[in-house]
């Protein structure tokens, strides 16, 4: 596990080569703006669910060197006392704006902006990459699945597949925020007052001398929350019939309900199909029926169009890691500096349109349609631009052309200020409050673009004044080559 004293190493030694360079430059105190973003959404999704700025927050409120990274510096080949003095009195005084966790963001939008000197800036890109790429990932893989569940319940089930400790803890965060009813990660219940949900492995019912005697021991020392795995030999000849002998003989009698059991292996819509028949023919109308076995949203989209009779699904190791696409690739982009007081924008160019950025220090917002208070469209402006609050005309950035007048709205700004000097001035709200908040996110954006094929493209615009200064800083660029 990473201590958090060890923050400040959580980077890329090439940020230190640049940073003694800007140093030795004399450069080192200069005023920098960058933003982190993503250009594309995994599984050519329509939306992202941010997260990770708890993470980000604890990262640097812990960043600060001490005399054993100076010495290690020294043997990198940072053998320079003033620069190494620099860094260990060095405090971050980073003014930083993100948008919250749980948000429903997009593409090509400013995530978090940071400002700041040149080499405290510089410095946290691997930090911040680290704390919002996978977080936002992950949060934003169980959002599908859930999606997909259409209201039947999701629990997380990932916890043995992360990749390492802190992903497992960060993965059942996630998967709460964007609406799983529970974890079966017990630390994550235990830090995060999360549900936490478990049944029994197959080696239990195998180190008993029967199916049955396993299911009714186990019954007798959980009566108030029997789940029974039933497929550890034959699902509907000997699983199913055992289950409800367990609530027929013990449970019932003795005042309880079997409480659910678990489809774990087979053809999941067939046997989910049978058990149900099973057990309403049993009397056992109100006996759950969960799935489990390496699902992800389109297995379970599937499984739903089959008619599949299961009421809760378990998703583990394609949750957790986001296994069919495991990467959200989110960069951090210098875009202003300052100089002599004015904000001089910066622009990347490449011959991929996609990678080219958008510059200047700027604000993100959203208008809301005031009669059905869904989301019509996110607008990216220059920081000191006033949002007509009336009327408005957006166009598409790629296609200027494509103009829509908005009227009727309501506009909100989707960051808010994290630190302010180097001062956390944001209040953390608990994992509940997210979670809460998040799923009021999701009911503000069209189905359209919450879909899991082709999804509908939410606009992305950049206001009149920020697209001339981009197509302005290109021409630049051209004339100089």
């Amino acid at each position: 596990m990473i201590q958090a004293k060890d923050s400040v190493f959580l980077t890329d030694l090439y940020e230190f080569s640049m940073a003694y360079t800007y140093f030795k430059e004399n450069r080192h105190e200069e005023i920098v703006y960058f933003d982190m973003f993503t250009r594309k959404i995994p599984n050519s999704g329509g939306y992202l669910i941010f997260n990770g700025l708890s993470r980000l927050i604890e990262s640097i409120n812990n960043f600060k060197f001490e005399e054993e990274h100076i010495e290690y510096l020294r043997t990198q080949g940072f053998d320079d006392d003033d620069f190494l003095n620099y860094l260990l009195n060095m405090d971050l005084n980073l003014d930083v704006w993100a948008v919250e966790d749980g948000t429903v963001v997009f593409k090509n939008e400013p995530l978090v902006t940071v400002r700041g000197t040149v080499i405290a800036a510089q410095l946290i890109e691997t930090i911040l990459l680290l704390s919002i790429n996978y977080s936002t990932l992950v949060t934003t893989k169980a959002s599908r699945i859930v999606n997909a569940a259409r209201g039947r319940a999701v629990l997380e089930f990932g916890a043995r597949r992360a990749h390492g400790f802190d992903a497992s803890l960060e993965g059942a965060r996630g998967a709460v925020i964007a609406g799983c009813v529970g974890t079966s990660h017990t630390l994550a219940g235990h830090k995060y007052n999360a549900f936490v949900s478990g049944t029994m492995a197959h080696s239990f019912i195998q180190l008993h001398d029967n199916e049955l005697e396993a299911f009714m021991t186990y019954a007798r020392v959980n009566p108030d929350n029997t789940i029974l795995l039933v497929d550890t030999f034959d699902t509907l000849k000997s699983g199913v019939p055992n289950a409800i002998k367990v609530a027929k003989e013990y449970l019932i009698p003795k005042g309880y309900r079997l409480k659910a059991i678990r489809l774990d292996s087979g053809d999941l819509a067939y046997l989910s199909k049978e058990a149900r028949r099973m057990l309403d023919e049993a009397g056992l109308h109100d006996c759950k029926i969960m799935a489990s076995n390496s699902l992800d949203e389109y297995i379970i989209d599937d499984l739903i169009y089959q008619g599949a009779q299961i009421d809760q699904f378990g998703v583990g190791e394609n949750l957790v890691t986001s296994k069919s696409e495991p990467v959200l690739g989110g960069v951090y982009k210098l875009v202003a500096q300052e100089q002599e007081g004015k904000i001089i924008p910066k622009i990347k160019v490449s011959e991929n349109i996609e990678k080219i950025t958008n510059p200047g220090y700027k604000r993100l917002y959203r208008f809301y349609d005031n009669v059905t208070n869904k989301a019509l469209a996110d607008y990216i402006a220059l920081a000191d631009e006033v949002i007509p609050t009336d009327e408005i005309t957006i166009f598409d950035p790629i296609a200027p052309w494509k103009r829509k007048t908005l009227t009727n709205y309501s506009i909100r700004e989707l960051q808010v200020p994290i630190f302010v000097k180097g001062k956390c001035v944001y209040e953390e709200p608990s994992v509940e409050d997210i979670t809460t908040y998040s799923a009021k996110e999701m009911e503000t954006i069209w189905d359209e673009v919450k879909r899991l094929h082709y999804p509908h493209q939410y606009y992305v615009d950049l206001s009149q004044e920020l697209y001339d200064m981009k197509l302005q800083l290109l021409h630049d660029v051209g004339t100089d080559e």
